[in-house]
C-alpha cells in the first residue's frame, strides 16, 4: 500500500546498476553488452530480478560515442526480452543527456504516459582502442542506420562559431583551458596559486574515486602528481596536463529503473530502495562561448539549480550529497559558484564518484553513473537530499536534479529554466589595440615522451576598447614564449591579423 496521500503516478527510482570492464580483463564488451548488464544489475538492485525489466514500457538510452547506434534502447530491450511501447535516445553529443532523459521519463510517468521505464548508457572506448591496436573488429552488434527511436531528446546544434573554429577551438580541452584562465584572471590568482587550487580540487576527487568500486582509476593522487608535467602526465593545453582532463578511454555502463509509485508498490520493491526525483531542471547558456559576457560563469546552472531546489522545497545548504559534472576543473568551479557551494568543504565533497578523470568519462553517459551512485548514497542516509548536475558541450547545456528517499510534497514537474541572456559582442577580423582576457597554449602530442611537451600554438581571447571579444591563434615561437614564460592576462596588446598579436605591456600576477 502506498503512503497516505502519495499520488500513484509519483516517479520513483527503484533500481540502479553500474558495470566497469577494466583494461586487461577478458573480452571486448561493446555498449550493448555493458548497457544490458547495467540494467540487469539494476533489476537485481531493485529486488525484483528481471520482472520490472521485462515489463518496461519505455527504454531511454544515452547516445553512445564508441559505437554510434541510432537506437541503443531497442537493442538493449531485445537483449532483455522486453517489448517497450517506445524508445528514446539523446542527441549524438551532450553530457547533459542523462539528467535530461531522467526528467523526460519522470515527467512521462507523472503524466500517466508510462509506468515502468529504463534509462541506460554505456561506452566501450577502451575496448575499441584495444581492438584497433590488435587490428581486429570487436564483433559488436550492428544496427541499420535508418533505425530511429520513437523520440530524440536534446539539441544537436553545432557547438562552435566560425571565429572559434578559426582559432582552433575545435575540442573541449581547448575551450575549457581557455575558460580556466579566464576564471583565473577574474579571481586575480597567480599561476602558482591557481595551480594549487585546481590541483587540490582534483586531488580531492581522486580520493573519492579511490573508494568507488566502479571507478576506472580508483587511486588517490597528490596535488604534485596531478599538476606536474611528466612523461605520463603530458601537457595538453595550459593549464591542463593529462591528469586534469576527462578520461574518455574507458569501458563503463550504467542503468536506472524509474517507475510510478504504484508500479513499484505492485512489484514489491522494498520501500528502503525508493529514491524520489524531487526537482529536475534543464537550462542553456549563451550557445557560443565567445559570445558570453563572462566565459567563466554560468547563469544557466544558477537558473536550473534554483528551479530544481525550489521544486524540492530546499536550499543548497540542505543538500548533503553533491555530484558536480567534472570534466575539467573550471566546470566544477563554475558550477560550485553558480550553486553557492564551496570547492573545498571536507564534509561535502563535490563528487560522489570521483569525476570524469578518475571515475571515468564515458562519452555522454557520466551523469547516469553519478545519479546511480547518488541514489545508493541517499539510501545509506535516509531522508537526506542529493543534487547532481549534468553538462553538455562547453558549459553550454545543463541539467540539475535533486533527489531524496523522502517522499516529495508535490508531483514531479520537469522545468526548462530561463537563464539571463548575458552576451558580449564579438569582432572577428578586428585589428588594433586590445587587452588579453584569457589564453591557453596548446601542446603537440609527440611520438615519444621527449617530444610530448612541444607547444603548437597559443589561443588568445582579447577585448578591444569597445569591449568586443576577439579570438586569435598565434603559432610563432616568440609570441608562444611570451605566454609560456610570463603571465600576460590583463596585458595590452596589438592585434595585427587573425594569427598575429604582439604584447605591448605585460601584467604579471606572480
Amino acid at each position: 500500500m502506498l503512503p497516505a496521500g502519495m499520488d500513484p503516478r509519483t516517479p520513483v527510482l527503484v533500481g540502479v546498476g553500474q558495470v566497469v570492464h577494466r583494461t586487461g580483463e577478458p573480452g571486448l564488451p561493446g555498449p550493448v553488452e555493458l548497457a544490458t548488464e547495467s540494467l540487469r544489475q539494476a533489476g537485481a538492485d531493485s529486488g525484483t530480478g528481471d520482472r520490472l525489466l521485462r515489463a518496461a514500457d519505455l527504454v531511454a538510452a544515452v547516445a553512445p560515442v564508441s559505437k554510434p547506434y541510432p537506437d541503443l534502447g531497442a537493442l538493449v530491450a531485445a537483449e532483455l526480452g522486453t517489448a517497450p511501447k517506445r524508445t528514446m535516445q539523446s542527441v549524438r553529443f551532450g553530457g547533459d543527456a542523462p539528467q535530461r532523459l531522467l526528467n523526460t521519463v519522470a515527467q512521462a510517468i507523472a503524466d500517466g504516459q508510462s509506468e515502468i521505464a529504463l534509462i541506460t548508457g554505456a561506452e566501450s572506448v577502451a575496448s575499441w582502442n584495444a581492438a584497433t591496436r590488435a587490428g581486429a573488429a570487436p564483433g559488436w552488434p550492428e544496427q541499420p542506420e535508418d533505425v530511429t527511436p520513437t523520440e530524440v531528446i536534446g539539441s544537436d546544434k553545432a557547438p562552435n562559431s566560425e571565429m572559434e573554429t578559426a582559432a582552433g577551438l575545435w575540442g573541449p580541452v581547448y575551450f575549457y583551458a581557455l575558460m580556466e584562465t579566464a576564471l583565473r584572471g577574474r579571481l586575480g590568482l597567480s599561476e602558482d596559486a591557481h595551480r594549487e587550487r585546481i590541483g587540490g580540487l582534483w586531488s580531492r576527487l581522486s580520493a573519492v574515486a579511490a573508494d568507488n568500486p566502479y571507478a576506472w582509476m580508483p587511486a588517490a593522487q597528490s596535488v604534485a602528481d596531478l599538476v606536474t608535467p611528466s612523461s605520463s602526465n603530458r601537457l595538453v593545453s595550459t593549464p591542463y596536463p593529462k591528469l586534469l582532463v576527462a578520461n574518455l578511454s574507458v569501458d563503463l555502463g550504467a542503468g536506472l529503473i524509474v517507475c510510478s509509485a504504484a508500479a513499484a508498490d505492485a512489484a514489491g520493491v522494498p520501500r528502503d530502495q525508493w529514491v524520489f526525483p524531487h526537482g529536475g531542471a534543464t537550462a542553456t547558456d549563451v550557445w557560443f562561448v565567445s559570445e558570453r559576457a563572462d566565459m567563466s560563469a554560468s547563469p544557466a546552472i544558477a537558473a536550473a539549480g534554483r528551479s530544481a531546489l525550489g521544486a524540492a522545497g530546499v536550499g543548497i545548504d540542505d543538500v548533503a550529497h553533491v555530484d558536480l559534472y567534472s570534466c575539467f576543473p573550471v566546470a566544477v568551479q563554475v558550477a560550485a559558484e553558480a550553486l553557492g557551494l564551496p570547492i573545498d568543504d571536507p564534509a561535502r565533497p563535490l563528487s560522489v564518484t570521483g569525476g570524469l578523470t578518475f571515475a571515468g568519462g564515458p562519452g555522454n553517459n557520466y551523469a547516469t553513473h553519478s545519479i546511480a551512485t547518488l541514489a545508493a548514497r541517499l539510501r545509506e542516509d535516509p531522508g537526506s537530499y542529493g543534487l547532481a548536475t549534468a553538462l553538455g558541450w562547453y558549459i553550454t547545456k545543463h541539467g540539475v536534479g535533486v533527489y531524496s528517499t523522502r517522499p516529495p510534497a508535490n508531483l514531479f514537474r520537469a522545468v526548462e529554466a530561463e537563464a539571463p541572456d548575458a552576451r558580449r559582442v564579438t569582432a572577428p577580423g578586428y585589428t588594433g589595440p586590445a587587452t588579453v582576457e584569457a589564453y591557453t597554449v596548446a601542446y603537440r602530442k609527440g611520438p615519444a615522451p621527449e617530444h610530448a611537451d612541444e607547444p603548437e600554438a597559443v589561443v588568445i581571447s582579447a577585448l578591444n576598447p569597445a569591449g568586443a571579444r576577439i579570438l586569435v591563434r598565434v603559432s610563432d615561437a616568440e609570441t608562444i614564449a611570451a605566454f609560456t614564460d610570463g603571465d600576460p592576462i590583463g596585458a595590452s596588446a596589438q592585434i595585427t591579423a587573425a594569427d598575429q598579436l604582439t604584447l605591448r605591456t605585460e601584467r604579471t600576477l606572480r
